[in-house]
């Protein structure tokens, strides 16, 4: 009878062991921490199944330290289960004395943080060219979400089965700044519903046209992080590299048009948990799966968001205020900087186009944080090169205030602003929104002196008001190409491109001429003609004289 209780002992510890493993290996499956000592997730992990073991343990321990139950006291089990309790207490050590060693306060640690990003002082009008209002985007994230989903509204047969992400991530797409974003099943049953097909289709929205297109695909997108089991992207990604800690992902177009996954790989440089930079990218196929592993230097050039924005942000802050070292970033603050906050609190920053790249835009102000900047700095999220330029003013918060304080009856709320170079001069450049979240106004504030503000209706409109503003402040303006402020009469050529815009419910068509600088502003109300026109066109434009590179066309020219 013994025997066999014993026997039976025996199988239901072994068929416990079985259970806890498969429910290990299950949930390992579903939460897919990756195998790396340095990943936080996978501490995370730990430490709930070194809790659980240790609570065991010290429950046997007890019960063979005071002979509960039908146990009998046994000095022996309790050293050996005092031993085994020995085991996660000494991984949870290893974990605190790692992290401890990963702090900025750690002795050696402030100069290697201040060093993880390396940020080269360069020239403002030197470096950024004078503003391409084709290249820049006048609308923001909240926008684009807007015109997406008011896009999405339309398809009939996608509506009630999908819905847009949020992920909207800005790119570059043959030389035009977009936000592209996937479709995701609605929700578990439209996926139950739809799972052989896939997902059909992903948004693109111009960021400068306000143009919005939901794009179908001959392949559609099997592996998204909307499908909860196996075609579930972050969980392929992670079983299919587990010793990889992938940083925030973002869905990108190559060139073609083909929709792809983004995975950065992190890598911690100080400490244990400490450090945080990209060593090498993983480019997911949304519609295949197929994988290409790249080192970071590696990075085919249609990729734009090699780096995320927000660790770009939190290293140049390393930088700024552990430069002087750990005690200087507290008591002195002797030289001590940060990016500007935004008004939710948060790093304040947007994105730049420029050299076929996406850049990080965000002001710099001091440890106060006070209404002032001391200059501002860009960051490559491809290559990770950051350039500061001194640029003393205003802070962007600021210049949002004193744009929206100009409209103030009409209670139009600005967006976060652009950086740009209108004749050499630094300026920040924001739409103006409605309550309906539609754009109803432009806005030009000189960084140097936000109490110059212009505003209006049109880009045209808006920047001959500024430069007008700047000259009666004696500011020289005049310094830019001829052929960049033509004067009153008819200017001929043949079209470089054409890009339609949306402007306060009107059309417009933007036209460049070869070897113009000048965009010709062609409003379609007035302008009909303009769209018969095409790129290659040779066209002849009447207009008036303009002291801005946008000049409103008047009239088409035989």
């Amino acid at each position: 009878m013994k025997s066999r209780f014993s026997h039976l002992k025996k199988r239901t510890i072994i068929i416990a062991a079985v259970v806890l493993v498969l429910v290990l290996a299950l949930a390992y499956w579903w939460f897919h921490p990756a195998i790396n000592i340095q990943s936080i997730d996978l501490w995370g992990f730990l430490i709930v199944i070194l809790a659980l073991v240790t609570f065991v343990l010290f429950v046997f321990r007890q019960i063979y330290q005071t002979g509960m139950g039908k146990r009998e006291k046994s000095p022996k089990k309790v050293k050996l289960f005092s031993g085994l309790m020995a085991i996660p207490i000494a991984i949870a050590v290893i974990g605190a004395v790692g992290w401890l060693a990963s702090q900025s306060f750690f002795p050696g640690n402030a100069e290697k943080y201040s060093t993880v990003l390396v940020t080269e002082d360069a020239d403002f009008a030197t470096d950024i060219p004078e503003v391409n209002y084709s290249e820049i985007p006048f609308i923001d994230k909240d926008s684009a979400i807007l015109l997406g989903n008011r896009t999405m509204g339309t398809m009939a047969d996608y509506v009630s089965q999908f819905e847009i992400s949020d992920l909207y991530s800005q790119i570059n797409y043959k030389g035009q700044p977009v936000r592209v974003s996937p479709l995701n099943y609605a929700d578990f049953f439209k996926w139950w519903a739809n799972k052989d097909g896939g997902i059909p289709a992903y948004v693109i929205v111009n960021m400068s046209t306000q143009d919005t297109e939901i794009v179908r695909l001959e392949n559609p997108i099997r592996y998204s992080d909307s499908d909860p089991f196996f075609y579930n992207v972050d969980r392929h990604m992670q079983l299919s590299y587990p010793f990889y800690m992938f940083d925030e992902k973002s869905f990108e177009i190559n060139d073609d048009g083909e929709p792809f996954w983004i995975y950065p790989v992190q890598k911690r440089t100080i400490g244990l948990f400490g450090g945080t930079t990209i060593q090498r990218v993983v480019l997911c196929n949304a519609s295949t799966g197929e994988c290409q592993d790249f080192a970071i230097e590696d990075v085919p050039q249609w990729v734009d968001r090699a780096y995320p924005a927000e660790l770009l942000i939190e290293q140049y802050n390393w930088s700024g205020a552990l430069s002087g070292g750990w005690i200087n970033s507290w008591l002195g603050q002797n030289g001590v900087k940060q990016t500007t906050p935004s008004t939710d609190g948060k790093s304040g920053f947007n994105y730049i186009a420029q050299d076929d790249d996406v850049w990080v835009y965000s002001g710099v102000t001091s440890a106060t944080a006070d209404n002032s900047i001391i200059g501002c700095v860009m960051i490559n999220q491809r290559t990770a090169e950051s350039k500061f330029y001194s640029v003393a003013g205003a802070t962007e918060e600021s210049a949002m205030r004193s744009a929206e304080g100009q409209v103030q009856h009409l209670q139009y709320d600005a967006t976060f602003p652009l950086l740009i170079n209108v004749d050499g001069q630094p300026t920040y450049f924001m739409a103006l929104k409605d309550a309906a979240g539609l754009v109803k106004m432009y806005a030009m504030v000189d960084i140097q002196r936000y109490q110059n503000v212009a505003v209006g209706d049109t880009l045209a409109a808006t920047e001959k008001s500024y430069k007008q503003l700047l000259v009666s402040q004696g500011i020289n303006v005049g310094g830019s190409d001829a052929s960049a402020h033509p004067s009153a009469g008819s200017t001929s050529g043949t079209i470089a491109s054409i890009s339609p815009v949306v402007l306060d419910g009107n059309s417009h068509y933007y036209l460049i001429l070869d070897g113009q600088q000048a965009i010709f502003d062609c409003p379609v109300a007035s302008v009909v003609d303009v769209v018969r026109y095409k790129v290659g066109d040779v066209i002849v434009l009447n207009h008036g004289s303009s002291e801005g590179n946008v000049v409103l066309v008047d009239s088409i020219g035989e």
